[in-house]
């Protein structure tokens, strides 16, 4: 059903779609609206056979889902920023113990200093933890990729992150197709569990694993990962055809035809890049965009196919390794190794701040003629950045 409606709301009411049996939330801005539109659902049973269990911390929740989890229950939480770094011990227990959870992360930037705006840092912390990540564009792509994860994570028995954009996607009123009941009842069979614990049949997980076997439990988990390509990339036709739009697979092209510059980015600032590269295109420039979804597992082999006509690269991202530079990046030299692809690293967007078309047109047209360094700082104050430098250097 086509809503004008908050971005929130939007991932709510299609969670609830999703038919959860176990809900269990505490908030921390900005998924709080997320939880609250959930548990106004349950209370007012608008959504059924759901329990939504109010726990007293971010670890609390993951440990709460993994329990319900494990005992077959289709389960569901939210989190963002301290709050997802607050509850990795337990992230890294759920995949470990493979186990379906779905989780939103409404990325936020990680302290200190203290910052509440978007950034990608928090969710790129838990890029090796073993869940899949999928990153929505807009609240459209958020409301129908939290369709497909619980598909996905399903299938495989292995738990989701779906990240949208802290604020500017969950806070923004828009227009959103909202998945009805009938379609994501049509696409989501009923929740048939890999493994149960059960009292009357009592069993132990998670047991301790000696040297012996942890690398070869290690590689089925690698192994189980890579099976997540197929099924991502299946997982969003078989939403076409249901749903008549196409939303999720794994890497998303916009206008690569004859593109000798690709911008790469993930999130909703593709929807500014796009519009950058419409103006740099109707001024005769061969320039395109590649829009990453799965960024774990990552799909390097999709990727080298179709950057194959690109001379060079810009990868764009909101969040870095301090004292290495991009994180995503590296992922694409490793599609890219022994090609002549030329690569360039900007960092932008940090903690919230505003990515202007202005700003990107000035970069990327110089990025076009190789005119950038490998890694640039989008919009850094050089002149205070090293006046602080100094000063703390004693100079």
């Amino acid at each position: 059903m086509l809503r004008q409606v908050e971005g929130s709301k939007a991932v709510a009411d299609t969670v609830a779609a999703c038919r959860p049996q176990v809900i269990c939330a505490y908030p921390i801005s900005p998924q709080t609206h997320i939880v609250e539109g959930l548990s106004q659902l349950v209370k007012n049973s608008s959504l059924l056979g759901c329990e939504f269990i109010n726990v007293e911390s971010e670890f609390a929740a993951m440990s709460v889902a993994i329990g319900a989890s494990a005992t077959g229950a289709r389960t569901y939480t939210a989190t963002a920023s301290q709050g997802l770094l607050y509850m990795v011990e337990a992230v890294y227990n759920a995949s470990g113990l493979g186990l379906p959870i779905v989780m939103t992360v409404a990325n936020r930037a990680i302290g200190a200093p203290i910052n509440i705006w978007n950034d990608h840092s928090d969710s790129m912390s838990q890029r090796d933890s073993g869940w899949i990540q999928l990153y929505a564009e807009t609240n459209q792509e958020a409301a129908d990729l939290h369709v497909q994860a619980f598909k996905i994570a399903e299938e495989l028995s292995l738990p989701v992150m779906v990240c949208m954009d802290g604020f500017i996607l969950t806070h923004a009123y828009e227009r959103v197709d909202v998945p009805d009941q009938d379609q994501v009842d049509r696409y989501l069979p009923p929740f048939t569990p890999r493994q149960v614990l059960d009292p009357t049949d009592p069993l132990s997980i998670g047991a301790m694993v000696g040297p012996e076997a942890f690398t070869e439990v290690k590689y089925m988990s690698h192994m189980k990962n890579l099976q997540a390509l197929d099924v991502i990339a299946q997982a969003g036709d078989d939403f076409t055809a249901i749903f008549n739009r196409d939303s999720g697979g794994l890497l998303r092209g916009y206008k690569l035809a004859g593109a000798e510059t690709v911008i790469i980015a993930l999130g909703s600032v593709l929807g500014t890049i796009k519009d950058v590269v419409d103006e740099m295109r109707a001024d005769g420039l061969p320039i395109g965009v590649l829009g990453i979804i799965a960024f774990r597992p990552f799909p390097f082999e999709l990727l080298r196919n179709m950057l194959s006509g690109a001379k060079r690269v810009v990868v764009l991202e909101k969040a870095f390794q301090l004292g290495i530079g991009g994180i995503v990046i590296e992922n694409v030299r490793t599609s890219l190794r022994g090609t002549t692809t030329k690569d360039f690293n900007v960092i932008a967007g940090l903690g919230g701040r505003p990515i202007t078309k202005a700003s990107l047109r000035s970069y990327f047209d110089k990025a076009h003629y190789d005119n950038v360094a490998d890694l640039t700082f989008l919009d850094l104050d050089q002149q205070l950045a090293d006046h602080e430098i100094a000063r703390e250097a004693g100079n």
